[in-house]
């Protein structure tokens, strides 16, 4: 049995009328990477916005390592990485990489190394004297990564971090993450990529703000009796919109 390093109880979000997230029960384990996967709109990126505390829920309560969101002091063990990047388009790549290295405290010897480390997982070496303006919009996301690995994060919440990434790449960039799920790190993904989920331990598939399968990815094929995660969400949003229709 693994713990759950994340939690979130109940969770209802609301934006004026419109409820976005409806009694969210949902854990995330250690040592796993969890795809959180749906539709553009289905909630996936407020969901980790309450998680990391950036934004409250109307009810409910989330929990990270046993303590409630939002802890200032536990920030420091997640890397995140957001949908829109938060990047210094005026310095160069690896100015932003080490001013976010100076942030997470690290070593000049560990920032160095991690610094290097990083920019070759998401292959952008050769344009790291570059200033970020004059990268695309592709390489941006890469270097948002990167800033994202950066440090000695016990957990790594990632929305959509292949978007505009070429599928050579997006392997490579899988396979860190294996890596680091491997090192004992926990892993949560958001993608609209519904091939993505099967490289996840576990999936949560998310529609109208609800969570209406979770489970690993052969699990969930089984039950569904299709062969693969997208023939899966389809059969189970076609399962619920049938059930809303009978409410």
């Amino acid at each position: 049995m693994y713990e759950a390093i994340i939690s979130l109880n109940n969770v209802v979000k609301k934006f004026g009328k419109q409820t976005v997230l409806r009694n969210i029960n949902f854990q995330v384990p250690q040592g796993r990477i969890i795809g959180l996967i749906g539709p553009s709109g289905a909630g996936k990126s407020t969901i980790i916005k309450v998680i990391l505390g950036m934004e409250v829920p109307d009810s409910g309560q989330t929990t990270i390592f046993n303590q409630k969101m939002p802890n200032r002091k536990l920030l420091g063990k997640i890397g995140y990485m957001a949908q829109s990047d938060a990047l210094y388009e005026q310095l160069t790549g690896r100015e932003n990489l080490q001013f976010y290295a100076d942030m997470k405290e690290l070593t000049k010897t560990a920032a160095a190394q991690q610094i290097k480390h990083v920019t070759q997982v998401v292959d952008l070496t050769k344009a790291l004297d570059k200033r970020v303006s004059g990268y695309s919009d592709g390489m941006k996301r890469r270097l948002s990564l990167a800033i994202a690995l950066l440090g000695f994060n016990q957990i790594l919440i990632l929305d959509e971090p292949t978007v505009g990434v070429d599928p050579a790449l997006r392997r490579q960039i899988w396979s860190e993450l294996q890596n680091l799920r491997n090192q004992g790190k926990t892993i949560l993904v958001t993608t609209h990529v519904m091939d993505e989920a099967e490289l996840t331990d576990d999936v949560a598939l998310l529609l109208g703000g609800q969570i209406i399968a979770y489970n690993d990815p052969y699990s969930l094929k089984q039950a569904y009796q299709v062969n693969s995660i997208e023939e899966v969400f389809l059969k189970a949003e076609a399962i619920q919109n049938e059930n809303n229709l009978y409410r």
